[in-house]
């Protein structure tokens, strides 16, 4: 696409291509809208011509790219088409065979290139046109119903000066107030993101939230949208259209969303589309209905990658009110259809992502708890920060979005510090195949145990809140690495970085589970060691409700004294019982100095940095005792001088 949003979300500029048969009138047409006047001799290809941005209401820039319809200058049509925001897609009035070959080579031809710009249709030569010829709506109807990507159509005569400027009209109309993105002409309905967005307007604007916009509120609108005061007889006869049209649009206490949304499909049934485009941009939307990116660049999240961004209490007291709000039969859980309601002002639900799937604690029935509920939004604030701003707005957070966010100390600092002041932590879940990795997150979540094995494909996560000694909550998130996934991880130098504690599952029952486990381990710390991200490490022996193999009891003594963690911790997810482990690993990330594992190779490197600290400081006495030793004998001498002289 040629042309930038601007500020307001209107482009900056606008980039028309024209395409169509050899002689229907590519070049005059475009000669005639920059010269008003007709050419008598034109090239084959005109270069680029540029109207300026006072030649239509919209104050935009144009600029117009003739091309050739030749075989040999195929490569380059396609160029170009790719670069245009809108086609004009001529035709002659006098050849029929160039009507014909808009369904049988043209149209299809842009679909092949994957073309989703708007397409203008238009008939050049007018003048020449017979008048037995079928009228153009005939014509162009069952066009239309074909091509959905045609905006509109149109007949000129650049020899007639006959609607020429109305053929760019229309194709920078189509690009600044598209319709496709507003409405379905096939079910000739407002689309669902368009109605989101003009609810989340709706909502902002009925400042007394009674649900419907008094002639004080519509006269507000009126003005932040086209700086215009409406007048009592224009807001009565607003009412009035509506009322008459659908009763439930107007109650006793104004217009109601449903009237509002009606208006907007009115406007855009006879042709205004710029009236809701302008609205939308008002409240900061772009072309694809999302907010646009200028203002969700505060905060700008600029953080290192052992920095994390967690939600202050400002925001998780403000999306507490709104679980409350929307928690209509007051069971303490949002089901599906009242989740739906929460983000209708939103394009989409942010939790739709394959990411978010049954990632939190629900109630028997399906529905997210408040516990479920705050754990999803500080998980998504810590993986898709920008995403869980984007959706603060759009849900109605008030006030500055930049106090709905924090920025975490470095883990090193806190490791220096000796305590974490994260709210926030995150759990890396190593470990072999089917030791009860997945088995151990779904216990996060209160999920019963199922003893059917399925493999992990992809990312897995879950996040809970858990209770600390003292009354204090953190919000935990496991994430499980699969075991086939650790090596292309463990390529990247700040893999670890965002891990707070890392975990270390085995199959107590098991020898050679526990054999890949301590590779693992050892794999994790020898990269933490290399890159500066050590991470506190626990290990934990799953299935303990079978026998346990004798070698892993005295091998996980051994190694975990050697690598200085703490020694495992016995669970059974068959059983349900897990003790306080997700207590302990929240206890192992706010302690960060502590349970580092420590390889051989990380031992040597320590020594050795000791031993250099050590000569240094001994080095550093003696110089401070040959100084001092020389500064002494200096005053010694001097004085013995002064006592000879004397």
């Amino acid at each position: 696409m040629a042309g930038g949003d601007g500020p307001t979300g209107m482009r900056a500029r606008c980039q028309v291509v024209v395409i169509g048969d050899p002689g229907t009138g590519k070049s005059s047409l475009i000669v005639a809208v920059a010269t008003d006047s007709f050419p008598e001799k034109v090239p084959p290809v005109l270069p680029p011509t540029r109207l300026p941005h006072d030649f239509y209401p919209d104050r935009v820039p144009l600029t117009i790219v003739d091309t050739s319809s030749r075989h040999e200058d195929r490569l380059k049509l396609e160029t170009e088409v790719k670069k245009a925001d809108a086609i004009v897609l001529t035709y002659a009035c006098d050849q029929p065979q160039t009507l014909e070959r808009l369904s049988s080579h043209w149209l299809p031809e842009l679909r092949q290139l994957e073309i989703k710009v708007p397409v203008i249709v238009v008939g050049c030569k007018l003048d020449l046109r017979d008048d037995q010829q079928p009228t153009l709506e005939q014509v162009m109807a069952p066009l239309m119903h074909e091509f959905r990507e045609i905006e509109t159509c149109i007949e000129c005569s650049s020899i007639k000066q006959i609607q020429i400027a109305e053929v760019f009209y229309y194709a920078q109309k189509a690009i600044l107030h598209p319709t496709a993105p507003l409405f379905d002409q096939e079910t000739q309905t407002l689309r669902p993101r368009c109605v989101r967005a003009l609810k989340r307007i709706f909502i902002l604007c009925d400042h007394d939230r009674d649900g419907a916009l008094s002639d004080s509120e519509l006269n507000n609108f009126q003005v932040k949208c086209f700086n215009a005061p409406l007048q009592p007889s224009e807001v009565v006869g607003v009412k009035k259209v509506v009322s008459e049209k659908m009763a439930e649009g107007v109650n006793e206490n104004g217009l109601t969303l449903t009237g509002f949304l009606f208006l907007h499909a009115l406007f855009i049934e006879r042709g205004r589309l710029e009236t809701t485009w302008t609205v939308l941009r008002k409240f900061g939307y772009d072309d694809e209905i999302k907010l646009r990116d200028d203002l969700l660049l505060n905060p700008t999240f600029k953080r290192t990658p052992d920095q994390s961004v967690e939600l202050t209490e400002n925001a998780v007291e403000f999306l507490k009110r709104v679980f409350t709000s929307f928690d209509i039969d007051g069971d303490g859980a949002l089901r599906t259809q009242e989740l739906d309601e929460l983000f209708s002002t939103a394009p989409s639900s942010p939790w739709e992502d394959s990411t978010y799937r049954n990632s939190v604690e629900t109630n028997v029935v399906g529905g997210i708890t408040l516990n479920g509920f705050l754990s999803q939004w500080a998980f998504m604030t810590r993986v898709q920060p920008q995403k869980s701003l984007a959706h603060l707005i759009y849900i109605g957070y008030p006030g500055d979005p930049a106090s709905a966010f924090r920025i975490t100390r470095q883990r090193r600092q806190d490791r220096n510090r000796q305590r974490s002041q994260r709210a926030v932590l995150q759990c890396f879940v190593f470990g072999p195949t089917n030791v009860g990795k997945s088995a151990l997150l779904n216990a996060l979540i209160g999920r019963p145990y199922n003893e059917a094995y399925e493999h992990t494909k992809g990312d897995h996560y879950t996040t809970n809140i858990v209770d600390q000694i003292g009354g204090s909550k953190k919000t935990l998130i496991m994430r499980e690495i699969n075991e086939e996934s650790v090596s292309s991880l463990l390529g990247r130098r700040d893999a670890l970085a965002d891990c707070d504690v890392a975990a270390f599952v085995y199959d107590s029952s098991d020898a050679t589970s526990w054999k890949c486990a301590v590779d693992l381990l050892l794999d994790v710390a020898a990269h933490g060691e290399r890159c500066g991200f050590e991470v506190p490490c626990l290990v934990v022996a799953a299935k303990d409700d079978l026998e346990p193999d004798p070698t892993c009891i005295k091998s996980s003594i051994r190694v975990c004294t050697d690598m200085g963690v703490e020694a495992p911790i016995s669970v059974s997810m068959k059983l349900g019982d897990i003790g306080n482990l997700f207590r302990r690993i929240v206890d192992a990330a706010q302690r960060p100095h502590l349970s580092i594992p420590e390889t051989e190779a990380g031992k040597t490197n320590k020594n050795y940095h000791r031993l250099i600290q050590r000569s240094l400081t001994i080095a550093a006495v003696g110089a401070t005792v040959a100084v001092a030793g020389i500064a002494l004998y200096r005053v010694y001498h001097v004085r013995k001088q002064q006592s000879g002289s004397s």
